[in-house]
Formats: C-alpha cells, sequence, structure tokens
C-alpha cells in the first residue's frame, strides 16, 4: 500500500531543529504525534526539495517545505455503511459534504463505525483519494463531532494534495456562524483590555493567541502566549439575540483543534450548550428562550462557508450552507 504525503510549510519563527519545528507545524489533521514524527524522521520520511533529511537536528527555516511520508496501516474493521449525506456538490475529484450535527468524521477508537467515512465509502466506493490512510479516505480536513456544516472530501490524489496545500497555507476560507453568551461588543473595554484580541475597522474582533493542550486535560485545548500553535479569529455580531445572546461570523486564519470554541472563551463569550468550553455561563430564565437554551444539546457552531480553489481546474469554489433547524430554533427563541 502506497504511503501518504504530508505537505508541511514552516511558519514564521519556526524551532531551527526539523523535529521540533515539524512537532510544532505539522497539520493537526495527519495526526502525527511528536514520537511518531521522530520515528519517521531516523526512517528518512521527511524529505526537503526532495532531499532526505534524516537527523532531528538539521536546521530549517521560515517557508521551508517538508514532505513526509506516512506509511499507511490496513484497517480491517472498515465498512460501507449506508447513510443519507447531503452532497452539496460532486465531481470527478472532490465533493462537497454538508455534514450533521453528531455525525463523527473518521473512525477512531471508541467509534470503530458510523462515521462519515463508513457513509463515503457506501457512497462512492472506491471514488475516493486513498492518501489519508485506510482510516480516512478522502478526509483533507474535519469539524468536531457536534459541530454541523461543510466539508470537502477528495476523490482523487492530485485533489487530495492539492487541497492539503490549501489548508497546509491557510489560504481556504472557512467562515462558521456560532450562538454564543453575550454580544462581543468591539467597544467593550473588558474585551479590549483582554491579552491577543484587538479590533480591527468595521468592528470586526481579530483574537491571536497560540494554542496548545491543556496541562491537566489532554482532550481539551487552551489559550497560550508561549509557544503553541498560532490562531487567529476574526468575529463579528450578526445579530444581537435578546439581552443575553448574540450570533456571529467566525472567520479562521487559521483551523486549530477546538479554535473558535476556545477563543471564544477566551473573549468571555464561550458559545452556547459546549458543555467543555461554555465557561459555566447560564441565561437568566425569566428571559426568552432560557429554558432552550440552557438544554441545548451541542455547542452551537455551523461551519456555513466554505472557499477553495478547484486542485485541478484551478477555478475558485466557494460554497454556503444554512444555520441548521436546531440552530434556526434556538435564534428564533432567543430574539422572542
Amino acid at each position: 500500500m502506497p504511503a501518504s504525503l504530508v505537505t508541511v510549510i514552516l511558519g514564521d519563527d519556526p524551532p531551527p531543529r526539523l523535529d521540533k519545528a515539524l512537532a510544532r507545524d505539522v497539520p493537526e489533521d495527519a495526526h502525527l504525534s511528536r514520537s511518531r514524527l521522530a520515528k519517521l524522521i531516523e526512517a528518512g520520511a521527511v524529505s526537503r526539495g526532495g532531499v532526505v533529511l534524516d537527523s532531528p537536528k538539521v536546521k530549517v527555516a521560515a517557508g521551508d517545505t517538508l514532505v513526509v511520508e506516512v506509511p499507511q496501516e490496513a484497517d480491517s474493521h472498515m465498512a460501507p455503511e449506508p447513510m443519507g449525506l447531503a452532497i452539496v456538490y460532486e465531481d470527478d475529484d472532490l465533493a462537497v459534504v454538508d455534514k450533521p450535527a453528531g455525525l463523527v468524521v473518521h473512525p477512531a477508537p471508541g467509534t470503530p463505525s458510523g462515521t462519515l467515512v463508513n457513509g463515503l465509502l457506501a457512497h462512492f466506493g472506491d471514488d475516493l483519494s486513498g492518501v489519508g490512510g485506510a482510516k480516512r479516505p478522502g478526509i483533507v480536513h474535519r469539524i468536531d463531532k457536534d459541530t454541523s456544516g461543510l466539508l470537502v472530501v477528495a476523490k482523487s490524489d492530485r485533489a487530495h494534495h492539492g487541497l492539503a496545500a490549501q489548508f497546509a497555507t491557510h489560504s481556504v476560507e472557512r467562515q462558521y456562524l456560532a450562538i454564543c453568551h453575550g454580544v462581543p461588543d468591539p467597544a467593550d473595554p473588558r474585551l479590549r483590555g483582554t491579552p491577543g484580541i484587538s479590533v480591527e475597522p468595521g468592528g470586526t474582533v481579530k483574537i491571536t493567541t497560540g494554542l496548545a493542550r491543556h496541562r491537566t486535560d489532554r482532550q481539551r485545548q487552551a489559550v497560550t502566549f508561549q509557544g503553541g500553535r498560532h490562531a487567529i479569529t476574526r468575529i463579528q455580531v450578526q445579530r444581537v439575540l435578546g439581552e443575553a445572546a448574540a450570533l456571529v461570523s467566525c472567520r479562521l486564519e487559521t483551523g486549530r483543534t477546538h479554535q473558535i470554541r476556545v477563543h471564544m472563551r477566551h473573549a468571555g463569550h464561550g458559545l452556547i450548550g459546549d458543555p467543555v468550553y461554555g465557561g459555566g455561563r447560564k441565561i437568566s430564565p425569566k428571559l426568552p428562550g432560557a429554558q432552550l437554551a440552557m438544554d441545548f444539546p451541542r455547542q452551537a457552531l455551523h461551519a456555513a462557508t466554505l472557499g477553495f480553489l478547484h486542485p485541478a481546474s484551478g477555478e475558485k469554489m466557494k460554497f454556503s450552507s444554512d444555520l441548521p433547524s436546531d440552530l434556526a430554533a434556538l435564534v428564533a427563541a432567543l430574539s422572542g
């Protein structure tokens, strides 16, 4: 079985050593731990400009393009599982899927089946890129289980490589809609005084931090200003919902694990329904929609817009997805 090729473009001010720089900037969707990367370097699976880099101490610099060859592992339990997928667009190279909340993107420990990948295998058969490996055929990026919205799926290997490169350089347009506690007011002195937060023309709130694993809970991410993965989110209020919430647009300049959820909490406006980063905030039971908000079963987050260059034709592609019924009902209830 051929190896999967993971392209890593080093960002600004990388650690000077290959191993540390690679661990910092490797795409999270590649699921390559630092120890796994160290073994791949030792095995001669990392190259720059066609030259193998077989020592972790090799000097690297910002802008270097590194290619990691990851041997693929067979997965005996993968099987097609028919499910009603919302296919927004499809051609010979790729497809865009509108994922419902509650659906895991690919198999993982504890979720060996019933995932989007199982549904893709049933729908597309062998017409999926093998670059993602047996566990993640066609998967270029992912969104959380309880986040709804748009994903692009690679059907050809050239599409997988082309799309992966765009995600690596953060050139993919990704806009999410979220319902948060409170209203992120650009004029709020508290918000302006929060580390990592600035206000851009037009009232856009920009959040710039590092993100890293939480020190005590490895399933969570945490804001950091020393190390971590560089993360930028831009927020604009789309609609004030009564007295205690807002519908906001969140545009990702980078795409880190749980980025919007962590950044919204950092700003003091955690997402309604978020059991991990919601911040424990509650809406006064006297306000419209309070009970629905308190009982909301998932983070109120939807991947609404996805834009990229078609990896084969170079055509600019852009797709939109309306708020799903549960979020639309929450907006209506909170609006009174």
